[in-house]
């Protein structure tokens, strides 16, 4: 009959020796016959090494909470493998060989952890192992959220336009802005190549070299847990979002013939009249000298509003003198393209449509124009505007596109 035991061992590293802890003899004895002599010698059988191998090895320090846990054993199978912290338990599973253990949890940061091995020896006894490691305490952790701009969060599962770049915003620093990039997969079907832009030192932009192709399928995962982002800052946790791309619409306002046209999957729908910025600069009362062009390149549509209360005192200009200057206003069928205040809005005071510019920078048009941009255009849709001298920088909303792909990011 086979003894059952329970062996505690030390910790034993990854690739530590086997130790033999299971099986056990006994002296053999003779039994005789006055008759016959002896008739046996026998002894108790020995059970086979066990081997057991623990990663992190035992006593780690500064474990990433983003590597797996494993156990895994020869000699023996394994019983059952339990990973704690206090109350909390690692999930995982045994293998169906009964040979190894891997976590299917991820761990806490600054955080220590005991794992506990049951193994079933050759002979059916039980040996246990437990040994301890610890997780990395970072000075700090950054979390990450999925922007439609600047404005807005990306709804996952939304539909945007063909102009929608792909947002990631760290809610801390980035110095280490090549382990940011590595942690973030951009998937699109149909594939596309793409690439990062940074805009600030916690806002990260990814685009293809031209707009979306319509019904584009975009997924985005950044496996931040683990990955240090520079000065002690490591990602909170895993993300992911997913959107797609609706019809292709672009529109086209041009400064010199007062025209804005849009195109849906490359054919005009729309012709509108439209005046834009009459140009020029003045200065406001901080000193800062600012322009009335409708500004030149790409626009991206960033939100749609009913109504906006548009004044000159909303970019500084508050001097009645100013020739410049317009009280407020409740304007309808607003649709921004960029951050500084361009819309797309409705101007029925304006009676140059289709013959001048004379706006402080947006896209007038009429009400049934504007009423009908309001409802059609999207986020994400672009506003093309042609033959103005004054180019939309790229901070200004989402100037992605105004920059050539060759000269974007890396």
């Amino acid at each position: 009959m086979v003894r059952r035991r329970n062996v505690i061992l030390g910790a034993l590293g990854a690739g530590a020796a086997g130790i033999a802890v299971a099986g056990w003899a006994t002296a053999g004895h003779a039994k005789s016959s006055a008759k016959n002599g002896p008739i046996g010698t026998w002894d108790t059988p020995s059970a086979a090494p066990v081997n057991l191998t623990v990663t992190p090895k035992a006593g780690a320090a500064k474990v990433l909470p983003n590597e797996a846990v494993t156990v895994s054993v020869e000699g023996g199978t394994l019983q059952s493998v339990t990973v704690v912290a206090g109350s909390k338990k690692v999930s995982g599973a045994v293998e169906a060989d009964g040979l190894t253990w891997r976590s299917t949890g991820s761990l806490a940061y600054g955080t220590s952890y005991q794992v506990t091995a049951s193994v079933k020896d050759s002979l059916g006894a039980t040996v246990e192992k437990t040994s301890t490691f610890a997780t990395v305490k970072p000075k700090s952790t950054a979390g990450i959220t999925f922007q439609a701009n600047g404005m807005g969060v990306l709804k996952t599962g939304g539909t945007y336009g063909v102009g929608q770049p792909v947002i990631v915003a760290f809610s801390k620093s980035v110095t280490d802005k090549a382990a940011a990039e590595k942690a973030i997969t951009v998937e699109a079907s149909p594939a596309v190549p793409g690439k990062f832009f940074w805009v600030s030192s916690t806002i990260v932009h990814w685009r293809p070299a031209k707009y979306w192709a319509k019904g584009t399928a975009i997924k985005v995962s950044v496996n931040a847990l683990g990955v240090h982002l520079g000065n002690g800052v490591y990602g909170r946790s895993d993300a992911t979002t997913h959107f797609s791309v609706g019809r292709a619409l672009v529109a086209i306002s041009d400064n010199s013939t007062h025209r804005t046209k849009v195109y849906v999957d490359g054919k005009m729908v729309r012709d509108m009249a439209s005046s834009n910025g009459r140009g020029g600069y003045t200065t406001i009362s901080d000193g800062t000298q600012i322009h009335f062009w409708t500004q030149n390149g790409p626009h991206v549509v960033l939100s749609k509003e009913r109504t906006h209360s548009m004044s000159s005192a909303s970019y500084g200009l508050s001097d009645p003198t100013n020739p410049n200057y317009y009280a407020p206003e409740i304007v309808e069928y607003c649709t921004r393209i960029s951050y500084s205040g361009e819309f797309l809005h409705a101007a029925p005071w304006n009676h140059s449509l289709g013959r001048a510019n004379i706006s402080h920078g947006c896209v007038n048009l009429g009400v049934a124009d504007a009423k009908w941009v309001y409802e059609n255009f999207m986020v994400g849709d672009v506003v093309e505007v042609k033959n103005s001298p004054k180019t939309l920088p790229v901070s200004d909303g989402l100037g992605d596109w105004t920059v050539a792909y060759d000269k974007y990011g890396h």
